[in-house]
């Protein structure tokens, strides 16, 4: 066992599968293009319940898009089922009743309905507390209508759910609840051994009971004195519960202020004060997961193993009719039917690849200057492994996991440790926040965030829609509902944030990977835009942005020409200039360029340069075609660039930060740039304008001092301006 996941050692994964209902074929769009598929949907909806933590709610792990509309569920799993335990005493049944209503009562807050509660959605861990499970299924299915099954147990469901097709409310859960613990009290179960279709009319003969449901339920199951034993204010509770209309149902807030539960309330509130002078080290679930699956772990090997996921010969699929109208007959696929079956993980491959890791290593210790001490880096060996490698390594990405949150804990005094850490490099699982730290975002974005006008239509809101469905569509969680209504926000918000700015296409490209990012963060998301457009492309979405574009073009030609003249010549020559290939490089900082995963690493080292790091990235590009540019004329390199090859991404940051290290900050320099801090006032030309750059007297005697042998000074000067200057 790994002295560093102690206090986790209780916790599994748990995974289960089903399939999103497939989409007619000749079914398309409003506007024209196929239907989004429900699996997409469902994983862009799905998101938010990464986002939900509480002691009596499983965290959710991951959703996992696979082939043919399949959708896999990770989730925390720890303990074992309501279902598993027999006669418990009342007092055990009334605590574990508290507390499913207390995860109940957070998941109402936050607009969640279970609907799908019974004895095998609740877990009772080793300390004897409880958590739901699966939990998420109604929401993320759109209130069951992205899949062919119904969402919910038939004995432990609502009488309203039969007799109405509308969404259910909170009270269903009460319900659910209620038989669930009537269950537990009477000490056997209800109604054993029946079929579904008798299920469904004991439930709705339950509609015409003239005594009261729990009542009616011991007389049933021959348990009526066991019934009348229980206390009186266990019966309330119960009854609360188990009202026919739901109009006269208790929510979950009602029963939680029941004489019943006044003991355990009073109990809370002592046990949350000793507790804030507690300080255990637990990781998050969400970080032991990574850390899992980097150790080799794979959830659908797992299900494999125990058959939840079979592989089906193709011919078994193909029906016996299909008529011209699309119709297929002769099939009986039960694909489509919900598998209630959960796979039971548990995270002894990560602990055994973690076990020489100490305890203490959960809590680095930092200097006054936020610096880490020596004897805990002790990771100096892999952290000259290429990145791809780094990602991989599991112990390494612990260390760095737990660094990087421990710095962000005391953000923003830790900014500059930050900045100094992520020169090495960033953790995924830290990304979104660790980017934000480096543009300096803080304060209560939130609010600021919230105050924006998002609903109100705008003369831009035309273009922002039809950007919106081909921007990165490739990526499941952007192209989701959910990603296409939150980039719609983002990109809405911003415009209406700055009045002064027009929107641009590419807009949509460079705020995709901040969304990627804090998918569940909007705010952040729009934060981290607003702080990188100042700095990267100042004044690049004016309504006339002609001077500033042709003043970045023309710099990125004289830094071709300062590194590669032979370039800068050839394509000089055959008059291939930037601004047949560059513009959409630079306007969306190769977002529009490149794959997410691509400028995920790139951005990464963009983030800790100045607005003029870029033109050495479309260099460094340039220098990765380089051959094939050099051997081409004007039609073959257009051609090229409409079908851009393979890049190296990891040597394009290598040979950018290379380049942007050599070269002097003056010629970089440009009139238009955010930061005038380092303004070169000795100008007297429009920088850009010339073949070659120019240095500052600064910049020239630094190079002269540091390394004479590699200065050649040329004095360019006609005869007039020569004589006079010595006259």
């Amino acid at each position: 066992m790994s002295p560093a996941l102690l206090a986790n050692e209780e916790r599994c994964l748990g995974g289960m599968t089903f399939f999103a209902q497939s989409h007619p074929i000749e079914l398309c769009g409003s506007n024209g293009l196929p239907l989004t598929p429900n699996s997409i949907t469902i994983y862009g909806k799905s998101q938010f319940l990464n986002t939900i933590a509480h002691p009596n709610l499983s965290t959710y792990l991951d959703i996992i898009r696979s082939k043919h509309e399949r959708t896999v569920v990770v989730a925390e799993y720890s303990g074992v089922t309501l279902r598993s335990k027999d006669a418990l005493p009342s007092e055990e049944v009334v605590r574990i009743a508290y507390q499913c209503l207390l995860g109940l009562q957070h998941m109402h807050e936050l607009g969640l309905v279970h609907r799908h509660l019974s004895p095998d959605n609740i877990l009772i861990k080793k300390d004897g507390n409880v958590q739901l499970y699966n939990y998420g299924l109604y929401y993320m299915t759109d209130s069951g209508r992205n899949v062919s099954f119904p969402i919910s147990y038939p004995k432990y469901t609502a009488p309203e759910v039969f007799l109405s097709t509308g969404v259910s409310g909170i009270k269903v859960d009460s319900w659910s609840l209620g038989i669930i613990i009537a269950e537990c009290l009477l000490k056997r179960p209800i109604w054993p051994g029946i079929k579904l279709s008798q299920c469904l009319r004991k439930v709705l003969s339950l509609l015409h009971s003239e005594t009261t449901i729990f009542e009616r339920l011991a007389r049933e199951n021959n348990c009526f004195e066991t019934y009348q034993a229980l206390s009186q204010d266990i019966k309330d509770f119960v009854n609360a519960c188990l009202q026919i209309h739901p109009s006269k149902r208790s929510t979950v807030d009602e029963l939680l202020q029941l004489p019943l539960f006044e003991n355990f309330l009073k109990k809370d509130a002592k046990e949350k004060e000793a507790n804030l002078y507690k300080h255990v080290i637990v990781r998050k679930m969400d970080e032991l997961y990574y850390l899992w699956q980097l150790a080799g772990g794979d959830i659908t090997i797992e299900l494999k193993k125990q058959g939840l996921i079979r592989s089906r010969p193709p011919i078994l699929s193909i029906p016996n009719l299909v008529i011209l109208l699309g119709q297929m007959f002769g099939r009986r696929d039960t694909a489509g039917l919900l598998d209630l079956r959960v796979v039971k993980v548990s995270l002894d491959t990560l602990k055994q690849r973690l076990s020489h890791i100490p305890y203490i290593a959960n809590y680095p210790r930092l200097t006054n200057q936020m610096e880490v001490h020596p004897q805990d880096d002790i990771n100096n060996a892999a952290s000259k492994l290429p990145l791809i490698i780094r990602e991989r390594d599991t112990e390494y990405q612990f260390y760095r996991i737990v660094l990087y949150d421990r710095l962000l804990q005391v953000y923003p005094i830790s900014r500059k440790a930050i900045i100094r850490e992520a020169h090495k490099d960033i953790p995924p699982p830290v990304r979104g926040a660790v980017w934000a730290a480096l543009l300096g975002v803080k304060g209560d974005i939130q609010r600021r965030y919230e105050m924006i006008d998002k609903e109100t239509p705008t003369h831009t809101d035309r273009q922002i829609e039809v950007d919106i469905p081909r921007c990165h569509q490739y990526s499941e969680l952007l192209s989701s509902g959910a990603g296409h209504e939150r980039l719609q926000r983002l990109l809405k918000a911003w415009v209406r944030d700055n009045p002064h700015y027009v929107y641009w296409q590419g807009l949509d490209s460079l705020t995709a990977p901040f969304l990627y990012l804090n998918f569940n963060n909007e705010a952040r998301a729009f934060a981290c835009l607003s702080e990188f457009i100042p700095k990267y492309l100042h004044k690049f979405f004016l309504k006339d942005n002609s001077a500033v574009i042709q003043e970045y073009l023309g710099k990125f030609s004289q830094i071709i020409a300062f590194h590669d003249p032979q370039l800068a010549n050839h394509l000089k020559s055959i008059n291939f200039v930037p601004e047949l290939f560059a513009i959409p490089w630079f306007l969306t900082m190769f977002s529009h360029v490149f794959p997410l995963h691509k400028i995920l690493h790139l951005w990464d080292k963009l983030l800790l340069g100045d607005s003029s790091f870029p033109l050495f990235v479309g260099l460094a590009i340039l220098r990765q075609l380089r051959d094939s540019l050099l051997t081409s004329g004007f039609n073959e390199c257009i051609l090229l660039f409409s079908d851009l090859p393979e890049i190296d991404i990891e040597l394009c940051v290598k040979d950018s930060m290379t380049m942007y290290q050599k070269t002097p900050g003056s010629i970089a320099y440009r009139k238009h740039q955010f930061d005038q801090s380092k303004a070169i006032n000795w100008l007297e030309h429009e920088p850009g304008t010339e073949k070659m750059p120019r240095i500052s007297i600064e910049d020239f005697l630094q190079v002269l001092n540091s390394n004479p042998d590699s200065v050649i000074v040329v004095d360019i000067r006609n005869n007039i301006q020569y004589v006079f200057l010595i006259i």
